[in-house]
C-alpha cells in the first residue's frame, strides 16, 4: 500500500469514528439518587410545581467543612452527582433544572444550578454550562449579563475567565429563581452552544472548550454551595 493510500485511509477512519457512527441516546428521570456518585451533595426525591424530579444540595458533611474553613478558602471544590456509566464527548445534553438560594445562602449566593460534561475520575475536571438565577431579573444590569456561563475546572474557573476575557465566556438570559428551566446544550469537538426556555438560538456559544476537541468523560449535576437544586428528565445523545 502507498503511502498516499495509507494516509487516506487513517483520514477516512478518522472521520468515520466522529460522524459516521450512531449515536447513542440515554434517558434518566431523575427521580432517585440510584445511579449517582455524589461528590459532596445529597439528593432525593422531590417534586417541584407539580414535577416531579431530585433535589440537590450540598452535604452536611460538607456544609461543616465550609464553616469551618478558614477565610476565604474554597472548603468544598466540587459539587456533583455524576451520572454513573455515562460517557460522553459531542453530542446533546438536554434536561430541566431549577436552582435558588438556601434559606442560609451567604449573600453572594445566587442559586448556581448546571450541568457538567466530559467529568475525568479525579470528579475535579470537567467543562460545565450553567446558570445564575437570580440574576436573570435583577435591577443591576451588569448582573443580568452574567446570568448564564461557560466553566472548565480546574485550570478556567469563572474568576478567571471573567479576569482575563470579560464576557466572553458568560451571557444574559431571562431567569427566575426556583423555577423549571429547560436547558440544551449542544457540543461537537471543541465547540459547544447552550440554548435556554427552547429557543432557536443559543443564549452562550463557546467555541474553544478548554478541555479540547477529543475529550470525553461522565456527565453530572452540578451546583454550588447556597444552593437548593432540582433536575429532571435528563437525555443525553451522543458518542
Amino acid at each position: 500500500m502507498s503511502t498516499r493510500h495509507a494516509i487516506a485511509l487513517a483520514a477516512f477512519a478518522a472521520w468515520f469514528a466522529t460522524v459516521a457512527l450512531p449515536a447513542t441516546g440515554q434517558e434518566y428521570r431523575l427521580d432517585s439518587s440510584k445511579g449517582l456518585t455524589l461528590v459532596d451533595v445529597q439528593a432525593e426525591p422531590a417534586t417541584l410545581q407539580g414535577k416531579h424530579g431530585l433535589r440537590v444540595t450540598l452535604s452536611a458533611e460538607a456544609k461543616v467543612r465550609l464553616a469551618q474553613a478558614p477565610a476565604g478558602q474554597q472548603a468544598s471544590p466540587e459539587q456533583l452527582a455524576v451520572i454513573d456509566g455515562s460517557d460522553f464527548s459531542s453530542g446533546v445534553i438536554e434536561a430541566e433544572i431549577a436552582g435558588e438560594p438556601a434559606p442560609d445562602a451567604p449573600p453572594g449566593a445566587r442559586g448556581f444550578v448546571g450541568i457538567a460534561f466530559r467529568v475525568q475520575a479525579d470528579r475535579r475536571t470537567y467543562d460545565a454550562f450553567y446558570l445564575r438565577p437570580t440574576n436573570g431579573r435583577a435591577d443591576d444590569q451588569l448582573r443580568r449579563n452574567h446570568a448564564a456561563q461557560y466553566i472548565s475546572h480546574p485550570d478556567w474557573p469563572w474568576f478567571r475567565l471573567r479576569d482575563e476575557t470579560p464576557g466572553k465566556y458568560e451571557s444574559y438570559v431571562d431567569l427566575e429563581p426556583g423555577q423549571w428551566t429547560r436547558i440544551r446544550i449542544e457540543v461537537q469537538g471543541e465547540r459547544a452552544r447552550l440554548f435556554v426556555h427552547g429557543q432557536s438560538q443559543p443564549t452562550l456559544v463557546v467555541n474553544d472548550l478548554k478541555s479540547g476537541a477529543q475529550a470525553r468523560g461522565a456527565i453530572a449535576l452540578w451546583i454550588d454551595s447556597g444552593t437548593i437544586a432540582h433536575f429532571r428528565a435528563l437525555r443525553v445523545s451522543g458518542r
